[in-house]
């Protein structure tokens, strides 16, 4: 039940990113349009003259203020929108426009009652509010939240609906819109009821918090801190951010609920001197913690890692620390110890709350749309001016948490011995799960659709994949059966990290998810997906179903993987040579260890002077191809070592050939290995048994011998 909860949570986590990722771009028009267009502003920088009313830019930045604003004035429809089209299973286009009508359609019920009851002089004073020219109740980012799900259900529950055949026109998605309306205008009349006690309960709540003072500040920001690797921190903070849950305050003779609201209200209000903390508490310790706190604990793990290691280490770290300082986005540097040490990731979350009620505590009052990245302080901090922000504060508080960050991270994992990146034992291979795995997969041909391949594969196939969705980090995924989920192999395409729920499934990538996301979609809609799951789940076939032009089936010759890894037919290998089959038909496989066994009993027949191939008599003169990497000649020896030689006889399993992975990744074309028959006759033919993951020994090619 729990874990069917957390899928649920999950699922409205993830529908709340599609709204929230508008906020940047309406932060950026509505930062630069009020910064330059507030008369205070230009006077502080002697731009009056240059920029100040009547002229050309002046007239620019009020239309990009104007433009962003709107935005923040709408977005309890854009979350009606967003969510719905989030939690929609299929056919998310309609989902959305029955939103937007169940939207409009709520909110004028609501003020249908409100004048049926007397108009609003009889409600409490500011519950009352303008929704798209409708007056109604102040419901903020809720109301939209709630019709989002409210149609999401109606939607996933009727869109295949079968009616009479008189009403046949109005089934299947056309019934959508249609029920949804009529749900939601008596939403409409029960919400009139129904949400002011809420509304007094929210706000109650609201204040309990707020009057909690720095340590209910300190609360919320070592909470959110502990519920990212749930990935439920989406749905803590957002009633803070958008409803009276995170405050409310009168902005230029107008009440704004919920503290985001409050700050952009006051970005736009020319008259404001200061900006409130009002508006700002449960965002300004983001830019202690993106900008120096979490780069001081990426210069720890590099200064304790081994010696051998800190090139390879230096560079993932270095990445992630400037993603998590221009961005702000942190998982790929939270997700290198969060799984190997998570006491650091405790520490670190109060850490965060520290960094949250100290900015309260000094009145910095930077706001932000979405992450606290310097893009966000330059935007929201720098440009309004130390007057209005105090932001010069957070210089010498953060090189605070950043020297504190740096010695208590160095001290824990010495003591400890924490296997940070690049502290692992002995050749277990040094990386954040993010570099080396993906790019040899980009090398294998197929490009993201390997990477696409193998993640599919790693949720147990394509017909265990019931859901897939991202936020701004993960891919989001709800399985059939949690069972079939291979964790290893989904770090193998580039994860930080792998968070299994029950059947929820969080596979961190970092920003570049949005790109994976829409690559595994494209890959499960393109047939690919089904081809590789029959080629997995193949059975031998019958003598009429095989090979109908032949005589009959004499017998099947079956060998194994001789490596670790993915595989590919031999099609999609890099090589044209070998995708055309020019030296043989089989398979290509991308190794993740570096050694080679042997398939099946064989005899070899041959071992290459570079040692980068050998070849195998298996039985009647059935020869194979073991080949590692391509243009691997040209290494010369170097990184291969051959634990066989000419006309031994090995048993299935026993180790051929020991390599170098890393070096031969960054020093040969690809890692994409072929493995071949190189002399087949007509009456043979290969099929692929196992497509994906593949383990060595395990079944990957069959030889059909027939009747001639």
């Amino acid at each position: 039940m729990k874990e069917k909860f957390f899928g649920v949570l999950q699922r409205v986590g993830r529908s709340f990113m599609l709204p929230i990722a508008i906020l940047p771009v309406a932060g950026l028009l509505l930062g630069l349009g009020s910064s330059f267009t507030n008369e205070t502003t230009l006077a502080t920088y002697n731009l009056l003259g240059l920029m100040g009313p009547g002229t050309v830019p002046y007239f620019i930045f009020s239309v990009l203020s104007k433009c962003g604003g709107v935005i923040f004035d709408n977005l309890p429809l854009i979350f009606a929108i967003g969510v719905a089209i989030g939690m929609a299973r299929q056919e998310k286009e309609v989902a959305a426009l029955a939103a937007a009508v169940s939207f409009l359609v709520m909110h004028s019920g609501i003020s249908a009652m409100i004048g049926l009851t007397g108009g609003v002089d009889n409600l409490l004073e500011g519950s009352t509010t303008t929704v798209l020219g409708i007056t109604s109740l102040q419901m903020g980012a809720f109301g939209g939240i709630i019709v989002g799900l409210g149609v999401a259900a109606l939607h996933n529950r009727f869109y295949k609906i079968q009616l009479p055949q008189v009403l046949s026109f109005f089934g299947g998605t056309r019934f959508v819109p249609i029920i949804s309306t009529l749900v939601f205008a008596l939403v409409g009349i029960l919400m009139f009821f129904i949400w002011q006690p809420i509304q007094e309960g929210i706000n109650a709540l609201g204040m309990l918090v707020y009057s909690s003072g720095y340590f209910g500040t300190f609360l919320f920001g070592m909470i959110k801190r502990l519920l990212i690797p749930f990935g439920l921190h989406h749905v803590f903070y957002l009633p803070f951010w958008q409803t009276a849950v995170g405050g409310t305050m009168e902005v230029a003779g107008t009440m704004v609920s919920g503290a985001q609201n409050i700050f952009f209200a006051q970005l736009a209000d020319p008259t404001v001197t200061h900006f409130s903390t009002a508006g700002t508490w449960c965002f300004t310790g983001e830019f202690v913690l993106y900008i120096f706190g979490f780069p001081g604990a990426a210069l720890a793990m590099y200064r304790c890692a081994k010696p051998e290691r800190k090139k390879q280490v230096g560079g993932l770290l270095l990445s992630a620390a400037l993603t998590s300082i221009l961005t702000g986005i942190t998982e790929p540097l939270e997700f290198s110890f969060l799984f190997v040490a998570p006491v650091l990731f405790i520490i670190s979350s109060v850490f965060a709350g520290l960094a949250y009620m100290l900015c309260h505590i000094l009145n910095i009052t930077v706001g932000l749309t979405f992450s606290g990245g310097f893009i966000d302080l330059a935007l929201f901090g720098i440009l309004q001016g130390n007057e209005k922000t105090s932001w010069l504060l957070i210089i010498p508080l953060g090189i605070v948490f950043f020297l504190v960050y740096y010695f208590v991270f160095t001290f824990l994992i010495k003591k400890f011995n924490f296997k940070t990146p690049g502290r692992e034992e002995g050749d277990q291979e040094t990386k954040l799960y993010t570099k080396a795995d993906y790019n040899a997969r980009k090398e294998q041909g197929g490009g993201e659709d390997q990477v696409s391949a193998a993640i599919a594969q790693g949720l147990g196939g394509a017909a265990n994949i019931s859901d897939v969705d991202c936020c701004a980090t993960r891919l989001r995924c709800t399985v059939h059966d949690a069972s079939k989920v291979d964790q290893q192999l989904l770090k193998s395409t580039g994860a930080a990290g792998v968070i299994q729920k029950g059947q929820g499934v969080q596979v961190v990538y970092g920003p570049q998810v949005n790109i994976i996301k829409a690559n595994l979609e494209d890959y499960l809609r393109s047939g690919a997906a089904g081809a590789e799951q029959a080629a997995i789940q193949a059975e031998p076939e019958s003598q009429e179903e095989a090979k109908p032009e032949h005589g009959a089936l004499l017998r099947t010759i079956v060998i194994g993987s001789p490596f670790h890894g993915e595989s590919a037919p031999i099609t999609a290998s890099p090589d044209e040579a070998f995708a055309e089959k020019m030296m043989g038909d089989g398979a290509t496989v991308v190794p993740c260890e570096g050694v080679v066994t042997a398939p099946c009993d064989a005899t070899i027949s041959f071992v290459f002077d570079t040692n980068h191939a050998i070849g195998l008599e298996i039985e009647e003169g059935v020869e194979m191809l073991i080949h590692v990497g391509i243009n691997t000649v040209a290494l010369k020896g170097q990184g291969f070592h051959a634990l066989v030689q000419e006309g031994d006889q090995v048993k299935k399993g026993d180790k051929l050939l020991e390599f170098d992975l890393d070096y031969i990744r960054e020093n040969a074309s690809s890692i994409s290995s072929p493995v071949l028959f190189t002399t087949m006759e007509d009456n043979q033919q290969l099929r692929l048994l196992k497509a994906g993951h593949v383990k060595p020994g395990e079944d990957l090619l069959a030889l059909d011998i027939y009747e001639s």
